[in-house]
């Protein structure tokens, strides 16, 4: 860079302008010439794209900037690897943190039109399931305001999380092809591709100095191409990086196949390879389905980790003393635990390390984020298609729990038992890989995501490795940037906070404890009423727009949006929803408030009775919402489609949150702390972040129900639902309805499954259990409801709160505790 003429030399000083005259210029040009359109007809879909395009090249001088600044202050670099980054739409977020709102909407004025509209022009950046993928989003966010050298690493799916039609109550997916008109905000980087290789022959050979070495041959490869994506700070001239790696063929087809006629095979390897980056998560109840998910998961681990040790080499050589000190591998959950083997792999069998120097390494720099308590969910892999696809890497684990089970056989001498609880191969008729085991005995930090997850971990799910490794269990308490969930989605509280106190919470979110002085203020309780309206009728007319359901604004809106599972309980509340229909039919409307009850999320296409609990929401709908009683007092709606701009919506306009999963499943959430940030009221059991929300804003100002985790594992032993729905006359007449076939005309036995998991003495989520306690809670909720001023207190206090939640509190704790940080600025 020395050489070259100054100016070819790009720095912030080449920044295009932030200034209103500046962006306009750019945005013309973009629109006229970049995109080839007519200035005299402008087109709402390009002018998004220009705007789009003109915002970029404000973020590419800072990014390279960033990353410059990184590379001469030879900080530690950290990689965040995650199959899913949830990330939503970007423009707003960028116009946000890069300061550009006042410009933008200047801009906007000259083409008659303004910002939400050209927002929704953009696609929804799908490439998540929930929770996990929001999360990896946040911390991107987080990381960057806090100028932290953190990249983060996924695929770049074709088709993102399936869009979801109700037709006749069913779910029905369709593809979600958000890239069909192009992604104006990343970056090719082809000069970076990268080769995977799958299946093959392991052959030992001798290297130049005579050491036993492995290659794999004959292999069938792919190659892994980068697209970057720049993620801007909040207003602090920083822009870190989100890679994701698209898959593509070594040829685009066989040539000697085509000019023979066989023209689907000339490109069955192309075709075969792009599968991989082709569509999010795909369904594994086939075996297909499974290998194509070990194929994206060591797909992501092999390109992620080699991209890496090649910029090491290039900048240091094969000396690979400083590593572990300079480089740390988050691992999001259990999906990218190939990273630990291949880590091995590519040091050992590529730059030619020792096993013990390269295990040494591997363990210095891999960290693992646990996100589930059900073992279930924990994922394994037959050790015949793992050996199979990856046979190099089968090789390694065997050689890693050969060397792991003789530790815990010199801890615990003669405790065969315990060594098969530990063995990373789980044996039997078939032989599993426990990807969970390998994550934790590759790494130095293995941490849960709330405080009662962590606390399982260590004395149920993990205990073994806890009682060997105490040191390397930790609690990170999940988080959310307030810039998207407050400040983005929620203009008019964002403008009512900042006059109250100032903008400090942007970058500090604990400064909204100020908010308590004012909840004794009644002109300032009445402004946040008109607010909280304002959202209400928002979110109302999204919800006609959407699921054709009329919404009043002044009723109660109890809303519950999230992944459709059984822990997660959506059948809890819809009981509740026909037990309330039941009390109006019998005229029981003493003490009932009207409500607006909103369910959303999508269930996994291959989870059965997770799309029949969709159903029965639906069905029960629609005969709620056909009655002429309940006009006024009960409306129901599911929301299709649910996704991250829908939730910007319905988290600012709703007064209830439902978070009701059964104690002890849930590892953390975090639509409860989006809800909570926005002064929406939590109904919840005592389990995942709701336990911390509960401390935080005190019991008072939470409804709590229902059994605790230790009283749940109690329940369990003699667990007898029959006779619970027997005695409670509610839940009994709530059965009976269901059970009648009342929700299910012309669709008889249709709910059959539902009715017999809910009788069930082994199930497991504890429906019936659980029903009394939620349903004279919810009667709590109506009568403080009822009272205006009590309630918009507590609403208040919540949002008051909410600073613990914060994914920048989450992000320093992960710096400072794990990844050896210094934040700047930082005390």
């Amino acid at each position: 860079m020395a050489d070259q003429p100054q100016a070819l030399i790009l720095t912030s000083a080449h920044c295009p302008g932030m200034d209103y005259e500046s962006l306009s210029i750019d945005l013309f040009r973009h629109y006229g010439y970049t995109l080839g359109q007519d200035e005299s007809a402008i087109m709402p879909t390009y002018l998004y794209r220009a705007l789009a395009l003109a915002v970029r090249d404000r973020m590419v001088a800072l990014w390279k900037d960033s990353q410059q600044r990184y590379h001469q202050g030879r900080q530690k670099h950290v990689y965040y690897l995650s199959l899913e980054f949830l990330m939503g739409r970007a423009l707003t977020n960028a116009i946000l943190n890069l300061d550009l709102a006042e410009a933008v909407e200047q801009v906007l004025l000259d083409y008659g039109t303004d910002l939400e509209i050209l927002a929704e022009e953009e696609k929804d950046a799908g490439l998540g399931n929930g929770g996990l993928g929001r999360l990896a989003a946040c911390f991107l966010d987080s990381c960057a305001t806090m100028q932290l050298p953190v990249m983060g690493y996924g695929l770049r799916y074709e088709y993102g999380m399936f869009l979801q039609h109700i037709e006749n109550g069913h779910q029905v997916e369709y593809p979600d092809n958000w890239l069909r008109d192009g992604n104006p905000w990343e970056l090719e980087r082809a000069e970076d591709t990268r080769r995977i290789r799958f299946e093959g022959q392991c052959e030992q050979y001798q290297d130049t100095n005579g050491t036993t070495r492995v290659r794999l041959v004959n292999t069938h490869d792919v190659l892994a191409v980068p697209f970057d994506t720049p993620v801007p700070g909040y207003q602090n001239k920083t822009v870190n990086t989100l890679r994701l790696w698209k898959a593509s063929a070594t040829d685009e087809f066989d040539l000697d196949e085509f000019n023979a006629g066989s023209y689907p095979e000339s490109v069955e390897a192309k075709n075969r390879a792009e599968h991989i980056s082709m569509v999010l998560y795909p369904n594994d109840a086939s075996e297909n389905g499974k290998e194509l998910r070990l194929r994206q998961q060591y797909f992501l681990a092999s390109a992620s980790l080699q991209d890496i040790l090649i910029t090491w080499v290039s900048a240091n050589g094969r000396d690979f003393g400083s590593f572990s000190a300079s480089n740390c591998f988050q691992l999001n959950d259990t999906h990218p635990a190939c990273a630990v083997a291949e880590l091995m792999r590519l040091l050992v069998d590529s730059y030619g390390l020792e096993w013990q120097d390269a295990w040494r390494i591997t363990q210095e720099t891999m960290a693992y984020t646990n996100h589930t308590l059900m073992p279930e969910a924990l994922e394994r892999w037959p050790t015949s298609m793992f050996a199979r696809l990856l046979p190099r890497l089968m090789e390694i684990v065997y050689e890693i729990n050969e060397h792991f089970l003789d530790e815990v056989a010199k801890r615990w001498p003669g405790d065969a038992l315990r060594q098969q609880r530990m063995s990373i191969i789980e044996e039997g008729d078939e032989s599993y890989i426990r990807m969970a085991h390998l994550a934790i005995v590759g790494s130095f930090s293995i941490n849960g995501v709330a405080e009662l997850h962590t606390k399982l971990l260590k004395s149920d799910l993990f205990a073994d490795f806890y009682q060997l490794w105490p040191q390397r269990f930790n609690n990170k308490t999940n988080g959310v940037t307030q810039r998207r969930w407050l400040s983005h989605c929620n203009p008019s509280l964002r403008e009512l906070i900042n006059d109250a106190i100032g903008t400090s919470w942007l970058s500090d979110l604990n400064a909204l404890t100020k908010l308590k002085d004012h909840v004794d203020d009644a002109e300032f309780r009445s402004e946040w009423r008109k607010v909280r309206l304002g959202n209400k009728r928002r979110l109302a007319d999204h919800v006609e727009r959407n699921a054709g359901v009329v919404f009043d604004a002044h009723a109660l809106f109890d809303s519950q949006v999230k992944r459709i599972h059984e822990y997660k309980r959506q059948l809890l509340n819809i009981l509740h929803v026909i037990h309330l229909y039941d009390r109006i039919k019998q005229g029981q409307v003493d003490g009932l408030v009207p409500r607006c009850i909103l369910i959303g999320g999508k269930a996994a296409p291959g989870y059965a009775m997770a799309k029949l609990i969709i159903k029965l929401i639906n069905n029960v709908a629609g005969v709620v919402n056909r009655d002429a009683k309940m006009k006024e007092l009960l409306t129901v709606a599911f929301l299709p489609n649910f996704r991250v701009t829908a939730m910007e919506i319905i988290c600012a306009g709703s007064d209830l949150s439902e978070q009701i999963s059964t104690a002890g499943k849930e590892a953390s959430g975090t639509g409860n702390m989006k809800f909570m940030l926005n002064g929406a009221l939590t109904i919840g059991t005592l389990d995942g972040a709701n336990i911390e929300i509960r401390e935080q804003v005190g019991k008072e100002n939470f409804f709590l129900f229902g059994l605790d985790a230790d009283g749940v594992n109690e329940v369990r032993g003699d667990y007898q639902p029959a006779e619970l729905i027997t005695a409670d006359d509610g839940l009994h007449r709530t059965m009976s309805l269901l059970e009648d076939g009342h929700f299910s005309k012309n669709e008889e036995g249709i709910f059959d499954p539902i009715v017999d998991s809910i009788r069930n003495p082994n199930d497991a989520w504890m429906v019936a259990a659980d029903f009394r306690s939620y349903a004279d809670t919810q009667e709590q909720v109506s009568n403080t409801y009822r009272d205006q001023e009590a309630w918009t207190r507590m609403s208040i206090l919540n949002t008051a709160a909410s600073g613990r939640f914060s994914s920048d509190r989450t992000i320093r704790q992960y710096a400072e505790e794990i990844w050896g940080l210094r934040v700047p600025g930082a005390d």
